[in-house]
């Protein structure tokens, strides 16, 4: 049984003999210490964590870069969380100038958390994609455009069937221009889904918050042998367009390949980069 196939979602899903029938085979550890995760714990509830960071993968499964690399000097790193980490990476690590992606936990105070202790609620961690970058093929414009579309910012503690503190919208990043210009999509795209009579976004941009490696099993799950084809993100079918400081790098015909009109349009893509137009 390969670690792929031990991969499981913090949610009722159709079962398979390889996995938990029910949320209690994974949370019995946490049974007694119930969090509300539709609301953030507070810090001096949240578990302890550990000095160790958890095993993970070395190598990016589809794109071949390693995942713990310094930045060169012509990269630049920030972290999405979207929902669910799976398909979220999956977008990303296809768009030109992406050099590698992982996924991950942050946004909370547990150090070096396990996914179980994350998907208990006690952590305060959100999951999230971190995105490595040539600052010279795509923009970060380029990747804010991802994902304010492919999912729904406005959903609060969760992401579609993904209920919980785990699945909430965030942009982190130590760079404060980077921050700055998040903020100036954020306002931008806002404007665009009160147009589209949609609600308040609720995404947490902020910086100063570490970056937790989840288990290898996770990293490219969708690339990896017999991993289940899931992703609850619901995009409001809503473009982004253009806002103050935006430096779009990326031509049209690359956006071809995200039809959000599509149902579930990630997975049905191939795992591949998208070649640059």
């Amino acid at each position: 049984m390969g670690p792929a196939h031990r991969a499981h979602r913090c949610r009722l899903k159709p079962s398979y003999p390889w996995e938990p029938l029910h949320p209690k085979g994974v949370f019995g550890l946490f049974s007694g210490q119930a969090a509300n995760k539709t609301s953030l714990i507070a810090p001096e509830a949240a578990l302890p964590g550990r000095p160790t960071p958890i095993a993970t993968a070395e190598r990016h499964v589809v794109l071949g870069t390693a995942l713990k690399a310094p930045l060169s000097t012509s990269q630049q790193e920030a972290l999405f969380g979207c929902g669910c980490f799976w398909g979220a990476e999956k977008g990303f690590w296809r768009l030109p100038g992406v050099v590698s992606t992982a996924v991950g936990y942050a946004g909370g105070y547990t150090a070096n958390p396990s996914y179980e202790e994350v998907c208990s609620g006690r952590t305060g961690h959100t999951e999230v994609v971190r995105v490595v970058w040539d600052v010279n093929a795509i923009d970060f414009s380029d990747l804010l455009k991802l994902f304010w579309e492919c999912h729904d910012p406005t959903q609060g503690m969760g992401q579609g069937n993904d209920r919980g503190s785990q699945y909430r919208s965030a942009i982190y990043s130590d760079d404060p221009a980077l921050i700055a210009q998040a903020q100036a999509s954020r306002d931008h795209y806002q404007g665009q889904l009160k147009e589209a009579g949609l609600s308040a976004i609720t995404t947490e941009i902020a910086s100063g918050k570490p970056f937790y490696f989840a288990e290898t099993h996770h990293q490219q799950y969708l690339a990896r042998p017999g991993a289940r084809p899931y992703c609850s993100a619901q995009p409001s079918g809503v473009s982004l367009g253009d806002f103050v400081g935006a430096n779009y790098k990326l031509a049209a015909p690359i956006w071809s390949h995200y039809d959000w009109t599509i149902s579930h349009c990630i997975l049905r893509g191939d795992n591949s980069p998208i070649l640059g137009a």
